[in-house]
């Protein structure tokens, strides 16, 4: 009995020693559990914390790209623009290698597709030359009273010096243009313009009435202008053939070009201009933006060595940067630096941008090359209201009362464009009515411009601008508008409106 209650109670010790180890190993591999389950969460809360920073990153490397995108378009627009136009060996129709002339000799008439809204007021004369490695000395001749405007455009779409009939008279004149930094001593009798950047674009203009008479005396006065640099000045000077790029796309739209570019080649370009086009003092907070996402002047740039969350950032800022920019032409009616007035819209901030990078980018996209608005004002309509498209089926009449026509100094016109901003085609070869036509008063004094596809009749067709049978677009160009009122300048003249005739 004893010897069982013995092998009783060990079993019993034995099975509370097995249940108790039992306990134990359930208690280790809770706590094991615990401990992976802790571990698990903990690892997936680092995991969440890195991919929100991750798209906070993201989101912040985007916003940031969108902003520089903006404030490079212009940069970068006018370099693709300028490998376009000096793409060729020679001198022909609106293209001439680096440091060459374009002399546009006659105005284009309705087969002119190579630019966008052709004018029928001024022969252009124009070229680009580089001023980074040294000067360039621009030569223009007695223009004997002609109305002629030279505005020189920096790379970031700057008008820096505007000569011309306005500021500096129509005597013969001789220009020195410096780049960035540059130091040293100039011919006498040269004045010097110093531009900030290394691109330059002249883009002259020299008025004409459009006989055959004025194109002569215009094309002696295109042959008498010289641009050579500082190295040849006073020397018999013959530039090279321009050097023909293969690469080089010369039929896709700039505006095309430069939105098909991705982030990487964009902001690669961008980083490549900046070395001989660098930002200007005011454009610090920007730099200081820049320097976030890669891009710092002076560097290259390299999509590459960038972290993979602002690398994405950058990839998706294009698209929205290009909506933002095109968007301001209604927002930026809202805030006063485009005007709607009559169903025409223009601007007077232009030329000379500061910090309105916006501003500068639409600009560059809808009007490469504006003046400052002294020199130029350029109020386009499309329809008589924002609704309404103009169309060549309906007959409208713009009245500029009795004393009220374009207030100017230099000249004014209405020029007529179909809905791709190209000249109509037309019976008379007209493609504009402005102060040298001899418009028809009304009984009154007032003038009616009569804008229709078929002629008012002939008695009244010294006042008809000719429209297409479809959309049409018109614009006016206020050359050297009046400063004092009634002046576009400052709102105290509006363009007049154009209506449905009754």
């Amino acid at each position: 009995m004893k010897s069982r209650s013995l092998r009783a109670l060990a079993a019993a010790a034995f099975a509370l020693a097995l249940l108790a180890s039992c306990g134990k190993q359930e208690e280790a591999k809770v706590e094991k559990g615990a401990e992976k389950v802790a571990a698990e969460a903990k690892a997936k809360a680092e995991a969440d914390a890195k991919a929100a920073e991750a798209l906070a990153r993201e989101a912040e490397a985007r916003a940031l790209a969108v902003e520089a995108y903006v404030y490079a378009y212009p940069l970068v627009t006018m370099e693709m623009t300028r490998r376009i136009m000096t793409n060729v060996a020679s001198p022909e129709g609106t293209r001439a290698p680096m440091g060459q002339f374009v002399k546009a000799r006659t105005y284009p008439d309705a087969s002119f597709r190579d630019v966008t809204a052709p004018n029928a007021d001024t022969l252009y004369t124009t070229t680009w030359i580089d001023v980074s490695k040294e000067p360039w000395i621009l030569s223009l001749p007695d223009m004997k009273g002609r109305y002629f405007l030279f505005p020189m455009l920096d790379g970031w779409t700057n008008v820096f010096q505007d000569p011309g009939k306005r500021t500096t008279g129509t005597k013969a004149q001789k220009y020195a243009i410096t780049g960035p930094g540059w130091t040293g001593k100039l011919p006498e009798g040269v004045t010097e313009y110093k531009s900030s950047t290394g691109m330059v674009w002249i883009l002259g203009r020299i008025y004409s009435t459009g006989t055959p008479a004025d194109y002569k005396a215009v094309h002696a006065l295109q042959d008498q202008m010289s641009v050579v640099p500082l190295s040849a000045y006073g020397k018999p000077y013959k530039p090279e053939p321009g050097k023909v790029d293969a690469a080089v796309d010369m039929k896709t739209a700039v505006r095309e070009q430069v939105n098909a570019l991705d982030a990487a080649a964009y902001f690669k370009l961008f980083a490549e201009l900046l070395k001989t086009n660098p930002p200007s003092a005011d454009d610090a907070p920007m730099v200081a933006k820049l320097a976030k996402i890669g891009v710092a002047p002076g560097q290259d740039f390299d999509a590459a060595k960038l972290e993979p969350a602002v690398a994405k950032g950058l990839a998706g800022a294009p698209k929205p940067a290009q909506d933002l920019i095109m968007g301001w032409l209604k927002a930026g009616i809202a805030a006063g630096d485009l005007k709607l007035e009559n169903g025409w819209l223009f601007t007077t901030k232009t030329g000379l941008y500061g910090t309105s990078y916006l501003q500068r980018a639409l600009i560059t996209a809808i009007g490469l090359g504006a003046n400052r608005p002294q020199d130029a004002v350029y109020p386009t309509s499309e329809g008589p209201d924002v609704v309404k498209k103009y169309s060549g089926e309906k007959k409208y009449v713009m009245r500029f009362e009795k004393g009220h026509l374009p207030p100017v100094d230099g000249f004014w016109s209405l020029t007529m464009y179909d809905k791709d901003y190209f000249f109509v085609a037309n019976p008379l070869n007209r493609y504009t009515l402005s102060q040298r036509n001899k418009l028809r008063p009304n009984a009154d004094g007032s003038i009616d411009l009569l804008i229709q596809h078929e002629s008012p009749g002939k008695d009244k067709e010294s006042n008809w601008l000719p429209a297409p049978k479809g959309e049409f677009i018109l614009m006016m160009r206020l050359y050297w508008p009046k400063e004092k009122p009634p002046s576009i300048l400052d709102g105290s003249w509006k363009p007049a409106e154009v209506k449905e005739a009754s």
